[in-house]
């Protein structure tokens, strides 16, 4: 049985995803909402909201294990990492195969999930079929861009809001295609060797490494501007495939990521060496490309322990 467990003050909770359509929804006291939906056992759809912060756990499962962020935020902590995400992102919460854990504040949140087997079938009957063997691995946990995003999103809400809501569809063929319709969807938005194989097939990328030091020294020297990952691309002479390819490669961020991350890391170091007499925590935010405060402030305790007015007040 695969399971997600959340745990806090007053919280503990477990949503456990059991093979076939038994799926069953355990909990006590931590969510506001809860709402369950299935479709012919292949498609799961959750909507939680919690009060308090939790921190999660997800099992190693055979399935695919999507997050829609809605308010608050979740941060990935698996292995050590600190990934926010905000209100308006999806990701791969729980890559097939492979234990998550991660903190969720104040969030409100869409969780969804579908068998992983359903990858290597929609890859099998593709038009161009996928270079070399074994099953399709994500190489990422965020969508590929800003659009790629708002694809994956937009196409889980629907599912959730109009045939998984419907009784006489979801469970039924309608159900089933859908499910199939959301694993093609994730294919196409989510870095994995799929992309990867078929990139480099078609010679789409430079050598991967030198294509990589270029877009993040151009990240690194152009962090304060508005760019976006067409501009990456274009900085490097590649195209945006081949830069998502080069960093889920060689890391375990998106272009956009990296920017986030050195975005954060010089609104941290400016925010330790200024003065509240003469600046603020808004003003530095601002100036890094972080409108939202809450967002900045969750982002900045995730990755350094504090906020950031706690180390404006600390004496350079």
């Amino acid at each position: 049985m695969q399971s997600l467990a959340f745990h806090g003050q007053n919280v503990e909770e477990a949503v456990h995803f059991p093979p076939a359509s038994d799926t069953r929804l355990a909990s006590l006291e931590a969510a506001a909402a809860d709402v369950r939906r299935t479709a012919d056992g292949e498609l799961v759809v959750d909507a939680r909201s919690f009060t308090a912060d939790v921190t999660y756990e997800a099992s190693a499962q055979d399935r695919v294990l999507l997050a829609t962020v809605h308010r608050g935020t979740m941060i990935d902590t698996t292995g050590g990492r600190h990934d926010v995400h905000e209100p308006g992102e999806t990701f791969l919460l729980a890559p097939p195969g492979v234990p998550t854990t991660g903190r969720a504040h104040r969030a409100r949140c869409t969780l969804t999930l579908f068998d992983a087997s359903l990858l290597t079938e929609v890859t099998a009957h593709s038009a161009q079929p996928v270079p070399g063997r074994g099953p399709v691995r994500f190489t990422g946990r965020r969508p590929l861009d800003a659009g790629a995003n708002q694809r994956l999103g937009t196409t889980i809400a629907f599912l959730r809001d109009h045939v998984l809501a419907d009784p006489d569809t979801a469970d039924g063929p309608v159900g089933t295609t859908a499910a199939r319709h959301l694993a093609a969807v994730t294919l196409a938005t989510l870095p994995n060797t799929a992309q990867n194989s078929a990139a480099a097939a078609a010679g789409d990328a430079a050598p991967a490494t030198e294509t990589l030091r270029r877009a993040m020294t151009f990240i690194e020297e152009n962090a304060q501007r508005d760019i976006g990952l067409a501009d990456i691309a274009t900085a490097v002479h590649v195209t945006p495939r081949a830069v998502q390819y080069a960093f889920s490669r060689h890391t375990d961020l998106t272009p956009l990521g990296y920017l986030r991350r050195v975005r954060l890391h010089h609104a941290h170091t400016e925010l330790r060496n200024a003065s509240p007499a003469t600046t603020s925590v808004a003003a530095i935010a601002v100036r890094w490309g972080f409108t939202h405060q809450g967002r900045f402030a969750a982002a900045h305790r995730a990755v350094y322990g504090e906020s950031p007015s706690a180390t404006l007040r600390t004496p350079p």
